[in-house]
């Protein structure tokens, strides 16, 4: 059978090599290259492995998971929730730092650019990879559900006391692939404006990880990012 190799790091390639030979892999390839040639889509093609290829399999510590990735220009680039220097602030990012001043003290950050928590060991990962131009959900089952239950599944087998933060039900859908006696699962409510006042606000997930991780002996998140 045919394989598709994307560019991803060697450290993911190891836990999930597999994948790319699955007939739902090479689907999905063919779909993003036929909306490609009809429709303008996000993340820009270097960057849809952008959150594996920044956060190496054996460093993770924290899963922040999302939905899709952000659908307007200039936006997504490849670490969910995340936009790059010089970008306004999407609401639920805006809603994100909201909730980390109220947590943990933080000053309102002035770039929406994640990186450095990525580079601590927080990946950030969307449960679909890809979206098309101004419409939200437009390449959800297509495939990349399939291959981001195999990441979840991989992290949970192969790591240990890793924080999985899932935010919204898409996110939350995957906690059946998560076991509670070695890794802990903090849920609230997407930080969309649509949902964020059903318990998202309030519910502390930075402080609330960063204690699970001292109390096993892992250095703590910087998640000030100014």
């Amino acid at each position: 059978m045919k394989s598709v190799h994307p560019k991803i790091d060697e450290s993911w390639k190891k836990v999930l090599l597999s994948e790319f030979s699955q007939e739902y892999f090479i689907q999905l390839k063919y779909f993003l290259e036929e909306e490609q040639k009809h429709f303008r889509t996000f993340p820009p093609n270097r960057d849809i492995f952008r959150a594996y290829n920044t956060t190496k399999f054996d460093a993770i510590k924290v899963v922040i998971l999302g939905q899709d990735p952000y659908h307007g220009a200039n936006q997504a680039h490849g670490l969910a929730f995340s936009v790059l220097e010089g970008t306004k602030f999407p609401p639920s990012l805006v809603n994100i730092f909201k909730e980390l001043q109220s947590d943990v003290g933080c000053d309102f950050p002035s770039s929406g650019n994640l990186l450095r928590w990525a580079e601590q060991g927080v990946f950030l990962l969307n449960t679909v990879l890809s979206v098309r131009e101004g419409n939200a959900g437009s390449h959800r089952m297509q495939g990349w559900e399939q291959f981001t239950d195999a990441t979840i599944k991989a992290i949970n087998e192969n790591l240990e006391n890793v924080v999985f933060i899932l935010w919204g039900k898409p996110a939350q859908s995957k906690e059946r692939f998560i076991d509670t006696t070695k890794h802990l699962i903090l849920k609230a409510p997407h930080p969309s404006p649509l949902s964020s006042y059903r318990g998202f606000f309030g519910s502390k997930p930075f402080s609330q990880t960063n204690a699970y991780l001292q109390a096993h002996g892992k250095e703590p998140i910087a998640w000030c990012l100014s």
